[in-house]
């Protein structure tokens, strides 16, 4: 889950690392002094979809699946001002839905289990650049495990190409199916109200590419796109700098990425994807 539009209520930052695709975004935390800053999140989707492939639950509301993560960021070294330079960061994002017959091992509903450490570098005020090791298992046996690293680059600014939060990561698969991914996009984001605990608009668009058999064996290059809009609203929870979050995505694949989905899930070639998210840190 990809936290794309930071709420201006919340001055201080930490790196945050999307266990699904490894792209960079930040979550808000209340006190920069604190060397610890955990991380919990929890959302509720009309599927699950990975790099633009079905995982495991198609776009339908009968099953909806839900994620629940825990995870952080500890901040390794600081600059002169006080602000963190060098962070270790992690999270397990594990996911559950309503077991179908495939799902037969025990926890049956427990289909999902994403685990992600990494070390992340703000080496100038914007730029923030991580390393990553992800090892992706299955609790309940629908899927293989794999692990992946990943280089990552976020860059948000408050100024020029800041603006539009560019961001990108390169991805090798180093157990399981192989092959390498790639992903870039923007998400820029507006303030929708003068109040600094105000909603904020953001349009995130990505686009991604699984390089010489990424998703499978024998299935070559294939590429997706995605875009779409998040409502963000900052909100204080349990004093921790929380966001709860509205996302509507169209998932754009091309015809031999779409066509991986048979049988199980839809072939369209558009899919509407949406997620709705509270994420808390402190």
């Amino acid at each position: 889950m990809s936290i794309l539009a930071a709420a201006p209520l919340h001055a201080q930052t930490i790196p945050f690392a999307d266990t699904e695709d490894a792209t960079l975004s930040e979550v808000d935390i209340r006190d920069g002094a604190r060397t610890w800053h955990p991380v919990i999140s929890l959302d509720v989707r009309n599927g699950d979809y990975a790099r633009g492939a079905l995982d495991d639950n198609d776009a339908r509301l009968d099953r909806v699946p839900v994620h629940v993560a825990i995870g952080g960021a500890v901040v390794l070294r600081r600059r002169e001002d006080g602000s963190g330079e060098l962070f270790a960061i992690g999270q397990s994002s594990n996911g559950f839905h309503a077991p179908r017959a495939a799902d037969r091992a025990s926890p049956r509903a427990w289909y999902e289990s994403n685990n992600l450490l990494g070390l992340a570098w703000r080496p100038t005020e914007g730029l923030t650049t991580a390393v990553t090791y992800a090892i992706k298992t299955s609790p309940n046996g629908v899927a293989a495990t794999t692990h992946e690293a990943s280089l990552s680059v976020l860059y948000s600014a408050d100024k020029g190409w800041g603006r539009l939060k560019p961001r990108g990561a390169v991805t090798r698969r180093t157990q399981g199916d192989g092959g390498l991914y790639t992903i870039a996009g923007i998400a820029p984001s507006f303030a929708l109200t003068r109040r600094e605990d105000g909603p904020t608009l953001a349009i995130p668009v990505m686009g991604g590419i699984g390089w010489g058999g990424f998703y499978g064996p024998d299935t070559g290059d294939r590429a997706y796109a995605s875009g779409g809009l998040t409502l963000a609203q900052p909100v204080r929870l349990g004093g921790s700098a929380a966001t709860l979050q509205a996302e509507v995505l169209a998932l754009v694949r091309d015809d031999r990425l779409r066509r991986l989905d048979a049988p199980d899930g839809s072939t369209a070639a558009v899919i509407p994807y949406a997620t709705l998210s509270l994420v808390m840190a402190w």
